[in-house]
């Protein structure tokens, strides 16, 4: 894929780049490697000072940003302006709290009594360089869940992000270095997926971040596995959201439609199979399919467009498989399943409501990365959480109920990062962020993100010698 700026409403490539050489490689791992030994050494509140001034300039800078990244992958321009807000209100969260969340911790002289110390202190140290290799869909917000607490914990960040998006890779790099961050401490590589390898095999690196595809996700886990260094994986997923009877049925069906239409679909905790009892599920899917069916689709920077294009052409094409599968196998479109009528440019897709969705059929068991929804209807709760565990993946879910007994029974067997009630599932700086089985390992954001990348060091004090000896 080459590194450009293709405009996804037209298909027009703007701006192309070329990757970074070997030599020019060389020379930046150098400089992360040198201005990693340079902010380790910064106390919590420079690096909050430094924070917050990036924090300043993105919001000085939101409509700018936002607009190149509606450009790059295609997000409705109000949604891009406040994925600009929520980076910066990360930015300040980590700012503010880095210092109690990597604060000294001091077992009790009890419990280490028997070792021999006359002191025990555990301190969470920066790792080094950590290699960021981010995706398109959120290009702002993927990176900068990382590269907050990262920073604020002394390290040095690298990003690798995808090739679709290059000026709001190189805005990050740029972003960093007019807050005052030392050069080098934050770089953008505008480099393919080939130099990955090389990239995270070197003896600067000290552990990656993946947010993206499983087989990119497995790609650089047995790398970095044969390099015995750190990894954190965010995969895919195909969430479930649970509509029982006792559900609101109106408010869950307008949020249904929000969480699986935004950033156009193409979200990782998007819910994507909408698991309903068959109680409530002809009222719910008369309103989810209706609404889905009124959204507006076009140009994303229109102020009034809800839907715009996918990303890429491959990933309409994509997703233009995966529905066309399932009607093959006698799903049935209660709206859309097709590009628009009278789009004839750019890469766009109608919001899709699937139904008679089978276990022979790829839309069961695979992402759909695109504004698709599949319907389901169970017969209780057993029956939703077999249905909503029925899947490679474990990223998040939503439940929508007011039984209290339900609500015990998702708390406790859906097999998801996240379980979201009566509401729809979102990342927020203070909660940690992640998931299970095939969706990656590790956690992002809140306390548990902040630590990941960080050295945890027992720092182990003897007993001072008796001085009359």
């Amino acid at each position: 894929m080459p590194i450009a700026t293709v405009d996804p409403a037209t298909g027009e490539t703007l701006r192309t780049f070329d990757a970074l050489g070997a030599d020019e490689i060389e020379r930046r791992l150098a400089l992360a490697r040198s201005a990693f030994a340079e902010h380790r050494l910064t106390d919590f509140g420079r690096r909050a000072q430094l924070l917050d001034r990036a924090a300043d300039l993105l919001g000085d800078d939101e409509e700018e940003i936002a607009r190149t990244m509606t450009t790059e992958m295609g997000k409705p321009i109000a949604a891009a302006r406040a994925e600009a807000a929520k980076c910066a209100k990360a930015m300040r969260w980590y700012a503010s709290h880095a210092e109690k969340l990597l604060a000294d911790e001091h077992p009790d002289a009890a419990d280490v009594k028997d070792s021999g110390a006359s002191r025990v202190v555990v301190r969470y140290r920066p790792l080094g360089v950590v290699l960021a290799v981010m995706p398109w869909n959120f290009p702002l917000w993927q990176v900068m869940r990382f590269a907050a607490p990262a920073l604020m914990a002394g390290n040095a960040g690298l990003l690798k992000h995808a090739s679709n998006v290059p000026q709001t890779a190189l805005y990050m790099e740029d972003l960093f270095l007019r807050a005052g961050y030392p050069e080098g401490c934050f770089q953008t590589l505008l480099v393919g997926s080939g130099a990955v390898e090389g990239i995270l095999r070197d003896n600067r690196v000290a552990a990656a971040t993946l947010t993206g595809s499983e087989p990119a996700g497995r790609s650089v886990a047995a790398i970095a596995g044969d390099e015995v260094k750190k990894t954190v994986l965010e995969l895919g997923g195909s969430d479930p959201f649970i509509v029982m009877p006792s559900a609101d049925i109106d408010r869950a069906a307008a949020t249904a439609v929000t969480a699986r239409v935004q950033n156009n679909g193409q979200s990782c905790i998007a819910a994507k199979r909408f698991i309903v009892h068959t109680d409530v599920y002809d009222a719910f899917v008369e309103r989810f399919t209706g609404r889905m069916r009124e959204l507006t689709v076009g140009n994303p920077m229109d102020e009034s467009v809800q839907v715009g294009p996918l990303a890429t052409e491959q990933g309409r094409a994509d997703v233009e498989e995966l529905v066309d599968d399932a009607l093959e196998r006698g799903a049935t479109a209660l709206c859309g399943g097709g590009r628009p009528k009278g789009q004839d440019r750019g890469w766009f897709y109608e919001p899709t409501v699937l139904a008679d969705v089978t276990e022979e059929m790829r839309i069961h068991r695979e992402e759909a990365f695109g504004p698709v929804a599949t319907v389901y209807r169970v017969a209780d709760a057993e029956e939703a959480v077999a249905l909503a565990n029925d899947t490679p993946f474990g990223l998040s879910s939503n439940a929508w109920t007011r039984d209290a007994s339900d609500v015990r029974r998702f708390e406790r067997d859906i097999e998801a990062g996240g379980v979201f009630f009566n509401g729809m599932t979102a990342s927020h700086p203070a909660l940690p962020f992640g998931g299970a089985k095939r969706s990656g390992y590790g956690r992002e954001l809140s306390d548990h993100g902040i630590r990941e990348f960080c050295n945890i060091t027992t720092i182990w004090h003897g007993a001072a010698p008796d001085r009359a000896s």
